[in-house]
């Protein structure tokens, strides 16, 4: 590494998150993208540890220690292209991705962790600052055409391969807009929209058709795509939630999480034009779910001026540091206090919800 002590120089530093009584205003990211030099500083924190486990705790195997070797060394040019080896999207990933890297970080059995994340998103933010994102250049035409159906993270990194091998590629999206999870389950706090379609214009300049209102299989016929195509994949995701069979489940005003998310983001894509028939200003919220969604929830209804948020959680409430059963290179069971709650919400643990009752119901029922 370019300074084998950097680790004993430098503490753990992320970037500061806007004020929550600003950011409680708009629906714009919380992390303002700070400068080259601290984004260097956290690089340097990187220590020549010999098996690096960041390898093994990045699903996409994301050679990590190289591009932040690159990135200490003034070299963005090469530590984006280290990065986009592996990684098709760090934009995506530099901003929602739970960082398991950092989990399995070698520092991070003593000491706080690299922060691998924000290294990620200032290389590729960098990249395309300097024009070096691109539409890909297929030197060799296939001739073969693919289907992709579904545009969310899947689909998108599979066509995004796909047109590399030199295919030509049709992704299908039942939606408006491609981007799926990214673009309607995602909120804009997390994820500003303008970056999804910013990839999308370069994956359309690179010869990659988007076909959306296309639901395959109801408006589109599945005969006509497998006789246009020489191969399909399918990568439409799991858009089922997971129900609470329950009394009174059917009551008003009991939602699924992704209801409530992406009438959200479809309010806010339209320019805040029609208010949605979900919407919590000055209303009681509870989110049922102490997870990512729950806390996107969470998020969101403070955004839209819910008069309090209480999320609950069926677990018991989860220590501050690891025990035998989580033991580091492992993801760790720990508590964890997101944005969203620190702009306010009230967590419950140890609860299970056994029943709704709507406010018709003049007493509880036997």
């Amino acid at each position: 590494m370019a300074d084998p002590k950097g680790f004993q120089k430098y503490s753990r530093e992320v970037p500061k998150a806007r004020q929550v009584d600003i950011r409680l205003r708009d629906y714009k990211e919380i992390y303002p993208l700070p400068d080259t030099k601290f984004i260097q500083t956290q690089a340097a924190r990187c220590m020549d540890c010999g098996v690096p486990f960041c390898h093994n705790g990045c699903p996409l195997g994301n050679i990590i220690p190289d591009f932040n070797d690159a990135v200490y060394s003034d070299d963005w040019k090469k530590a984006y292209e280290i990065l986009s080896e592996t990684n098709n999207f760090p934009e995506f990933t530099g901003r929602i991705c739970p960082a398991p890297c950092e989990a399995a970080c070698v520092l991070g059995i003593n000491n706080n962790p690299v922060a691998i994340e924000n290294i990620e998103k200032q290389i590729i933010e960098q990249a395309y600052a300097q024009g070096w994102v691109k539409a890909n250049n297929i030197r060799v035409e296939t001739g073969k055409s693919v289907a992709v159906i579904g545009s969310g993270p899947a689909g998108l990194a599979a066509a995004d391969q796909l047109i590399k091998a030199g295919h030509r590629v049709t992704v299908y999206e039942r939606n408006e807009k491609p981007g799926g999870l990214l673009r309607y389950g995602i909120p804009d706090f997390k994820l500003e929209k303008w970056v999804v379609e910013r990839r999308i214009k370069q994956m359309e300049e690179s010869g990659i058709i988007f076909k959306c209102n296309s639901n395959v299989g109801f408006n589109v016929k599945i005969q006509d795509i497998e006789s246009q195509n020489d191969a399909v994949v399918l990568t439409g995701g799991s858009t089922k939630p997971r129900d609470l069979p329950i009394p009174g489940r059917n009551a008003n005003g009991v939602y699924f999480a992704m209801e409530f998310l992406e009438k959200s983001n479809k309010y806010i894509d339209s320019g805040f034009n029609a208010i949605p028939d979900i919407f919590v200003k000055g209303k009681n919220v509870v989110v049922i779910g102490g997870g990512d969604t729950g806390a996107d929830c969470v998020g969101t209804s403070n955004r839209q001026g819910a008069t309090s948020v209480t999320q609950i959680e069926l677990l018991s409430k989860p220590g501050n540091q690891r025990t035998d059963k989580d033991p580091w290179p492992l993801w760790p069971m720990i508590l964890r206090t997101s944005t969203s709650h620190e702009e306010g919400c009230n967590r419950e643990w140890s609860i299970q919800t056994k029943r709704f009752i709507s406010d018709d119901e003049a007493i509880y029922p036997a």
